[in-house]
């Protein structure tokens, strides 16, 4: 047991590098090409001056929507197929849409890129390495899975510092190309020279059931408590992608009038925090149970939203650090609770359909915050009373997960 432990650590390391190139290549460190590619794109007549900003959010709409249908397709040919001949596809999306992409003379080709980079998180991004890691680990599972997680939110920082010298010396072109060595000759080979996908591949490892427990999709579908999940999922995914994604907007609105430079460094500050939120509830949810902690990270995010009712720009942080904090740690015990509610027969099914449900739901926030935004003029305040809204209700779920959980049989509800 000890040296499958061991050994559990280094697909943690695995795990958590495939998030930070996967996550930081295909959505977080993409902002800093944003500028140059529309800049080119308008100057040389591939897309009209007044679409521009369009052009650039259809690119990343697609992306993330792709993410959640193929984290479904790829739940489904984990059950038939072997997880790291998977992952090497997910690499060879990544590492190809970055090649097109870095090509791109139309907007048609772009979207193609974004489509297969997207695609390519459905092998390679959340919901397999949950999958991977969760295989390995019985105890300690929260605190592998935070630390895990944490690669999503450092690879929206690493990635950025990485390419902007590159785009400001070489242009975005080459930039794109250079960073996509990341994927070949940093993450292919610690795929396929260290990943083991069960503990039984490691010869000196003792066999175990891992894999073999829990229920199918099927059955999950017709439980209460995959509902609640998925609602709850929908639910939190809405303020996070919302916040991650147009508090940087709001703040720098008329009705704020906060300074682009400190609009940035509150962007920063809600992913360097979340990272906290992350590993901590990992950690505490080894110790006081996954549905306890989401209960109170949920409850976090809720009352953290409330300061949006009187939001300035003296107070902004009163509610990006509690807000960071809890979205941190509900984003790893989503991913937890999936394999902890349902067992590890069919996770990468079950994570693959929660997934989805994510992100239909961060799909509706930021369509939602976008509409009212430009119905008020560019004033986001009526917008993000949404995020309060939708974190109430989220808060409400783990309520619900956590009666469900209880009316249980022991054996399921013990470590929960």
């Amino acid at each position: 047991m000890k040296q499958r432990s061991n050994y559990g650590w280094v697909i943690v390391g695995v795990s958590m590098l495939a998030l930070i190139v996967s996550n930081g290549l295909a959505i977080g460190g993409l902002p800093p090409f944003y500028k140059p590619i529309r800049e080119e794109f308008v100057a040389m007549g591939a897309i009209d001056a007044a679409m521009a900003e369009s052009f650039i959010a259809n690119g990343a709409n697609i992306t993330f929507l792709m993410s959640g249908v193929f984290s479904l397709l790829g739940g489904w040919l984990v059950t038939r197929f072997r997880l790291k001949p998977l992952m090497i596809v997910g690499c060879a999306l990544l590492g190809g849409g970055l090649i097109v992409h870095s090509q791109a003379t139309t907007a048609e080709m772009v979207y193609l890129a974004r489509f297969l980079m997207g695609a390519s998180l459905g092998f390679i991004g959340v919901a397999p390495n949950v999958v991977l890691v969760s295989s390995w680990f019985d105890v300690k599972r929260g605190t592998a899975l935070g630390i895990v997680l944490t690669g999503t939110s450092l690879g929206g920082t690493i990635i950025p510092l990485i390419a902007q010298p590159l785009i400001a010396t070489y242009g975005w072109r080459s930039a794109m190309i250079s960073i996509s060595l990341i994927v070949w000759i940093v993450l292919l080979p610690a795929i396929l020279f260290l990943v083991k996908e069960k503990p039984s591949e490691v010869p000196t490892a003792a066999a175990t059931a891992a894999g073999t427990d829990g229920v199918t999709l099927a059955a999950a579908l017709r439980t209460p408590i995959f509902w609640a999940l998925a609602a709850c999922a929908a639910l939190v995914f809405y303020p996070i992608f919302v916040t991650s994604q147009q508090f940087i907007l709001y703040l720098q609105s008329p009705r704020l009038g906060v300074s682009a430079e400190t609009a940035a460094f509150a962007q920063s500050a809600l992913f360097a925090i979340s990272i906290g939120g992350k590993f901590i509830a990992g950690a505490l949810s080894d110790r006081l149970g996954a549905v306890r902690v989401m209960v109170f990270c949920s409850f976090l995010m809720f009352a953290a939203s409330l300061v949006l009712f009187g939001l300035s720009a003296s107070n902004a942080l009163l509610f990006l650090l509690p807000f960071a904090l809890g979205y941190g740690g509900t984003f790893v015990l989503i991913q937890r609770l999936t394999s902890d509610l349902f067992g590890r027969l069919e996770a990468g099914k079950i994570l693959g359909a929660i997934t989805l449900i994510e992100v239909i739901g961060a799909a509706i926030g930021g369509r939602i915050t976008g509409y009212l935004a430009d119905k008020n003029g560019g004033d986001y305040t009526t917008a993000f009373y949404g995020v309060t809204i939708t974190a109430a209700a989220a808060f409400v779920a783990t309520l619900a997960i956590y009666a469900l959980n209880r009316k249980r049989p022991d054996a399921l509800a013990t470590n929960l």
